[in-house]
């Protein structure tokens, strides 16, 4: 992935992963090694078998407008469920320039709807997905520690000598839209499972 007209170097063995407590692991930007089944696919050129999706769409109760974030992870999750194995090849390169957007998702401003809305999707998506042990572990660690995108407070913590108000801001949303996502997966819970 190019910033800017700089390519961004590093290299991480273990991309595209869900850990048991609901923490997504990406870098497939940066992913290295042989093809590999992962739980996730983030941000990537993707292509799949017609028979693996069939009458799968893109899940349409996902926020935000232009790409919704985290679409791709709730495609993979509902094949991966379904049966299908997500292989992620670190050898097909695609140079990809970060093109600039035209919704509330600028890159590399923040925006509190635009994190509300990455938070909310997260949330409902994982919410689908694990079991209801690791639903409510997820959902305390994600309050209680969180990550640098998504702050929970212990982040917000570690974030605020530098980021000050931002790093406010930040957890605001973010306890803002795991609060929707949380909502919205309770509404539908009842009458909903799949696309």
């Amino acid at each position: 992935m190019y910033q800017g007209d700089k390519l961004e170097n590093g290299s991480r063995p273990i991309v595209g992963k869900l850990q048991w407590w609901g923490r997504v692991i990406g870098n497939h930007h940066l992913g290295v090694g042989a093809p590999r089944e992962v739980d996730v696919l983030k941000g990537v050129n993707m292509s799949f078998r017609t028979q693996a999706i069939g009458k799968l769409r893109f899940d349409d109760r996902m926020q935000g407008t232009g790409a919704q974030v985290h679409f791709e992870m709730s495609f993979a999750l509902t094949l991966k469920r379904a049966g299908w194995k997500i292989i992620y090849d670190p050898s097909i390169a695609v140079d990809h320039y970060p093109a600039q957007r035209f919704d509330e998702d600028q890159r590399h401003n923040f925006n509190d709807t635009a994190l509300i809305n990455l938070v909310h999707n997260e949330t409902l998506i994982l919410l689908e997905h694990l079991s209801p042990l690791r639903q409510i572990v997820f959902l305390s660690w994600s309050i209680l520690v969180g990550t640098r995108e998504s702050l929970g407070i212990c982040q917000w913590l570690r974030l605020f000598p530098q980021q000050k108000e931002i790093a406010s801001k930040k957890l605001r949303a973010s306890l803002q839209g795991r609060w929707l996502g949380y909502q919205k997966y309770r509404n539908i819970e009842k009458h909903h499972f799949g696309y």
